[in-house]
This record gives structure tokens, C-alpha cells and sequence, in this order.
């Protein structure tokens, strides 16, 4: 039987993700040349093993020059080969592999892996609610932490949680370790597509700062803030980020 796109997402995020933990445990490279290679290795694996399984999809991949093919097709896959280059050449557990699928603009499908934890999230599976501590937690940039998401988590009195990756934080969230993710510090299509497709599977609120919808398989791949939260939080945090004066 052939795989569901979610199932295909979760196939080739895994595999891409066992590629790079085999890669990261050779010690055949220094820490710039890793990262590099990474990149590489598992951007030509995802593409080929996207093109196979799923000839008529268009796809924008970070790794890869864009074309304005894509802007004609329905079905976009949109992946991040290694969300996290700096962690992975690093050692740390907090990088990722993105694959997205956006059907009309919409992160519709995806899965996000983090093989550093042995981990992989998808749009396919059953999400446990958590329990909301009695203080927040607000995931932030470990080397860029964003001004207006300090500023929030001041003014709801939330932890700071400093992580790597996009994807990493994403589903920090997705899987109760902290209550808010907040960015606008810029980013990508590829940044935030499977992350966006998981978070909506599991029930949470997904938006740009503003409250507006996140739209893919725009001609502008610069994508530069959003706002994963629980659903209850949502207006609250909204409400700090329009209050907040503008830089």
C-alpha cells in the first residue's frame, strides 16, 4: 500500500534524520565542514526521495534555488533539510528535519524530526493533552533571543526557555515542555512549514504576531515571525505583541 502523505513525510524525515545522526558520529569533519556536508547530504536525499514518491508536487526546499514553477501547483512539499545547522555541527540534541506539505497555502501535512532525541512528530498522530504549569514557559532563540518575545514573557511572568531550532522549539510545545513559542526575530517558509502542520494537528494556535493566518508557497519565501501557543493563551499574548512600541 502506498504511504499517506503523512506517512511519506514521517518516512523520509526519519531516514533523512538517521543520515545525519551516522554523518554527525563519523567525526570525518570539523565543526563548519558538518554542518556543511549535512545540509547537503540530506537535502539531495529528501529531494530524490520527495521526486519518486511524489513526481507532480512542486518543492521549495531551503538547500535548493527556487523557481517560480511551484507557484502554479496546488501540492508544494516545503522542507528544511537540517533546521538547526549550528546545533547539529555543535553536538546538541536541539536541531531538526522538516518536511511540509502545503496544499493551497495552507501547512496542511508534515513531519518533524529530531533524531538527536530519537523523536519524530507528524500531522498523523494522536497528541496528549498537557497540563498547563503554574508558570509559563516561553521558548526563545539560545544566540538571538527575539525583543518583543523577552518583553511578553515579562509581562506574563514566563520562564524563559532558550533552545535552537525552529523546529526544536516548534515541538517543545507540541509536546507539553513548554506553553509558548513566539518569534519574530525572521525566518523562512522552510522554517516554519512542518513545524506550523504538527502544531495544528495537536490543537494549538497558529499565527503570524499579528493573528494573522501563515500562508506558504508564496513568490516571498521570507516568512519572518509566528506565534505557536496554546489556544487559551492566544489572545492575551496577541493583545502584549500589538501594545508593544514599535522599534
Amino acid at each position: 500500500m502506498a504511504d499517506t502523505d503523512a506517512q511519506l513525510a514521517r518516512r523520509v524525515a526519519e531516514t533523512a534524520g538517521a543520515l545525519l545522526l551516522t554523518l554527525q558520529s563519523s567525526q570525518l569533519f570539523s565543526d563548519k565542514a558538518l554542518g556543511k556536508t549535512g545540509d547537503r547530504i540530506a537535502n539531495d536525499f529528501i529531494l530524490e526521495a520527495l521526486a519518486l514518491a511524489r513526481p507532480l508536487d512542486g518543492i521549495l526546499s531551503e538547500e535548493r534555488a527556487d523557481t517560480s514553477k511551484r507557484l502554479g501547483q496546488r501540492r508544494v512539499w516545503i522542507i528544511d533539510p537540517l533546521d538547526g545547522t549550528r546545533e547539529f555541527s555543535e553536538q546538541r540534541s536541539d536541531w531538526a528535519v522538516h518536511i511540509g506539505l502545503a496544499i493551497d497555502g495552507v501547512a496542511a501535512v508534515g513531519a518533524v524530526s529530531l533524531p538527536g532525541l530519537g523523536i519524530t512528530l507528524s500531522t498523523d498522530q494522536t497528541f496528549a493533552a498537557s497540563i498547563v504549569p503554574q508558570r509559563l514557559r516561553m521558548l526563545i532563540s539560545r544566540t538571538r533571543p527575539a525583543r518583543e518575545a523577552v518583553a511578553v514573557a515579562r509581562a506574563l511572568d514566563a520562564e524563559l526557555v532558550p533552545m535552537g531550532s525552529a523546529g526544536a522549539k516548534a515541538m517543545a510545545v507540541v509536546r507539553g515542555e513548554a506553553e509558548i513559542y513566539l518569534h519574530t526575530g525572521g525566518q523562512y517558509q522552510w522554517d516554519s512549514c512542518a513545524p506550523i502542520a504538527v502544531a495544528r494537528a495537536a490543537g494549538l494556535h497558529t499565527s503570524r504576531v499579528d493573528g494573522s493566518p501563515l500562508h506558504y508557497n508564496e513568490a516571498e519565501t521570507y516568512l519572518p515571525d509566528l506565534l505557536i501557543c496554546r489556544p487559551e493563551l492566544a489572545s492575551r499574548i496577541l493583545e502584549l505583541v500589538a501594545a508593544l512600541p514599535a522599534n
